[in-house]
């Protein structure tokens, strides 16, 4: 992982309104770092992105893996990397086949579209995963 230049931390746990609060978490970092409001359609989009790849690993997290414990969004030179810890033993991983127009199993597939890179990180002996992601910063 680059040099971070900025790292932002929120606990999730047993919140309610996990999702929101992670988007507005999100929203506010993204704000502070100039690229929120943007200037151009393209900065919106990829803004949006983010906030929408955040979304997706919370929710996974929230159904599948025994809740989101942790939220960190991280800047780096060139991308933001998202990462969600979890207290889940699940592997995401996007549906296959997947099926567009079917209700459910897209989020992974969407986070996997978006993203230039993701995985899944594990302390050995430790319950739990992160998921990352990392997006390209708004150029």
């Amino acid at each position: 992982m680059d040099q971070a230049s900025d790292v932002r931390t929120l606990a999730l746990g047993e919140t309610s309104g996990t999702v929101p609060l992670a988007r507005d978490f999100t929203r506010t970092a993204l704000t502070e770092w100039g690229w929120l409001p943007a200037a151009s359609a393209d900065r919106r989009a990829a803004a949006e992105d983010v906030l929408l790849v955040v979304s997706e690993l919370v929710t996974n997290a929230c159904l599948h893996a025994e809740g989101p414990e942790r939220l960190r969004v991280v800047r780096l030179t060139g991308t933001v990397r998202l990462e969600v810890t979890d207290r889940g033993a699940g592997h995401p991983a996007p549906r296959t086949p997947h099926r567009a127009g079917r209700p459910g199993g897209h989020g992974m597939f969407i986070v996997q579209r978006l993203c230039l890179d993701w995985g899944i990180q594990r302390v050995p002996g430790a319950p739990g995963k992160t998921v990352w992601a990392e997006l390209a910063a708004p150029a």
